[in-house]
């Protein structure tokens, strides 16, 4: 038979016979374990996908915050160096945009039949097929 290593004791008892089977063996089975981790391509290139993928979202949120901080910057400097009257045109022209938008948005509503505001989407996608139909019937006749 084999001879125990120079570092290792021989076992004085059957019991500590045992204990040392027991305990090679659960050393062998941590070993075998390693070596499948090791050998398992698949799941090794999911898990450094899946650490990319959270280190590229980190990245992306850090990148994210140092813009709006950034832009936040540039637009208090140009309000800084915009004289008052442009300022206050520029808001005096965007309350009116936007209150032409929703008076638009009203007459669409009033203005509108039920049927066609219902079903917008449809119809859009019905006049776009006329448009390509027409298109498509007249470039055959030439």
């Amino acid at each position: 038979m084999t001879q125990p290593p120079h570092d290792e004791p021989t076992a004085e008892s059957p019991e500590e016979l045992r204990r040392q089977v027991e305990q090679t063996r659960h050393e062998l089975g941590d070993t075998v374990e390693a070596l499948a981790d090791k050998t398992d391509v698949k799941a090794r290139v999911q898990e450094k996908a899946a650490a990319a993928k959270e280190q590229a979202s980190a990245k992306a949120t850090e990148l994210t915050g140092e813009v709006r901080a950034k832009a936040a910057q540039a637009v208090q400097v140009v309000q800084e160096k915009l004289p008052e009257p442009v300022t206050a045109k520029a808001a005096a022209a965007a309350e009116q945009a936007k209150a032409k938008a929703g008076q638009a948005r009203q007459v669409w509503h009033d203005q509108a039949p039920e049927p066609v505001r219902n079903n917008r989407t449809p119809l859009i996608a019905a006049g776009a097929a006329l448009v390509v139909a027409c298109v498509l019937l007249r470039r055959k006749k030439k």
